[in-house]
């Protein structure tokens, strides 16, 4: 069901829940907490990506999973990379986390040390590919140099292609982390030449349902159409920084499933509630 808000009031209620939940306090408890445990840039790049590509599913198995992939790493993901002279051990064979196996986990890191070897590294991978307002079609194009290695057919499918008519929520989450900055601590902003503008929400689920509440998306799939859509409707809220609404729409799509989205939405009409709210540490 469409709660019908006038435009300028769904905006003051979105911008105030991304302040809610764009908070350190919840790092630990979301995947993003796996890069945080790095400093070094190429660290925390990697760690990005691999966690980022097993994200679906229980947050407390993701983390889990996410851990021992550092940990099959020696918490050193570059030096990993670079120093190792083959991946097709034992301990690295029998990682899985769902359909994500050992295979998939052993080509990964094949595909990332021959993108930081001989393309200079993610964030010059994304520079040169992305030439437009969005970068979904170098999305596509990153999929297709990453697989520019033997692999086998079935590691293909852990990266999602906008190309193909995917949403590629779990990519489009890494670029968030990467290239978002404020100075809230959370999104690290490391990467300098790709702009806010050009990001998408990751789009899933819980933030489709709440787009589909407030107006901001008609669609019903959350696909590469919905995903277009819903950026229109952000843009038209913040122009430079449209990502920054995945704070409030992923937040909000949580809460349904433990309080009546309605009950959220009625600050949407009264302002003044708005301003005289507490921003709760724990409201997840």
């Amino acid at each position: 069901m469409e709660i019908m808000i006038p435009k300028d009031e769904i905006k003051d209620f979105l911008d105030f829940k991304v302040l809610e939940f764009n908070r350190p306090e919840f790092i630990d408890l979301d995947p993003i907490s796996i890069p945080h445990r790095f400093t070094l840039k190429e660290d925390i790049e990697i760690s990005a990506f691999l966690t980022a590509t097993i994200s679906w599913g229980n947050r407390k198995a993701i983390l889990g999973a996410a851990k021992e992939m550092m940990k099959l790493m020696g918490e050193s993901p570059y030096d990993f990379l670079m120093e190792s002279k083959d991946f097709k051990h034992k301990r690295l064979s029998q990682f899985y986390y769902r359909t994500f196996n050992g295979v998939d986990y052993i080509y990964f890191l094949e595909g990332l040390r021959n993108i930081y070897q001989n393309h200079n590294g993610l964030e010059n991978v994304f520079n040169e590919l992305t030439s437009n307002h969005s970068v979904q079609e170098s999305i596509g194009q990153f999929k297709q140099l990453f697989f520019e290695l033997p692999h086998s057919s079935r590691t293909q499918k852990h990266i999602s292609d906008p190309l193909n008519g995917s949403a590629a929520k779990r990519i489009n989450m890494m670029l968030r982390w990467l290239i978002r900055k404020d100075n809230n601590g959370v999104d690290f902003g490391i990467w300098k030449q790709l702009s806010t503008a050009q990001l998408s929400c990751p789009l899933d689920v819980h933030s489709g349902n709440v787009a589909r509440k407030l107006g901001l998306l008609n669609r019903s799939q959350n696909d590469a159409k919905a995903l277009a859509e819903l950026d229109t409707s952000l843009r038209k809220l913040d122009p430079t920084d449209p990502v920054k609404y995945d704070f409030a729409l992923f937040g909000l799509g949580c809460h349904i499933i433990a309080h009546n989205f309605a009950e959220d939405a009625k600050f949407l009409v009264s302002p003044h509630r708005l301003n005289s709210c507490n921003i709760s540490s724990n409201s997840t």
